[in-house]
């Protein structure tokens, strides 16, 4: 799915600026395959950026900050999310503080997810 050259934009720079919480768990499913699969960071479809993306299981894991439960952020998160749904794209989403406190369990869980469903 292509986006436009802002979105392709934005993207290349939020890969150079990521999160704590982004690098970490990149750091893990970067250097991880879970058969054959594979993660991209900061990968823009349409008018989004998503924080990371698997094609093959047309999956994007987003990794939510605290203010993702505030304001008119839920909806525009639920909007992002069904956009994203109309073309065949799921949206996980794991908190922030979950991937500082164990980026390993936060891992984990995406795998875990990602057996669940073969």
């Amino acid at each position: 799915m292509d986006a436009p050259r802002p979105t392709k934009d934005r993207a290349r720079s939020l890969r150079r600026t990521m999160s704590l919480p982004e690098v970490l768990l990149w750091r893990v499913l970067k250097g991880r395959k879970m058969e054959g699969l594979h993660f991209r960071k900061q990968h823009p479809v349409g008018p989004y950026v998503l924080d990371f993306y698997c094609d093959a299981r047309k999956l994007a894991v987003e990794v939510d900050g605290g203010s993702h439960g505030f304001g008119d952020r839920p909806d525009r998160d639920d909007r992002r999310d069904a956009w994203l749904a109309e073309r065949g794209i799921r949206t996980w989403r794991l908190p922030a503080s979950l991937v500082l406190r164990s980026v390993d369990d936060a891992a984990r869980t995406i795998w875990a997810r990602l057996e669940e469903e073969d």
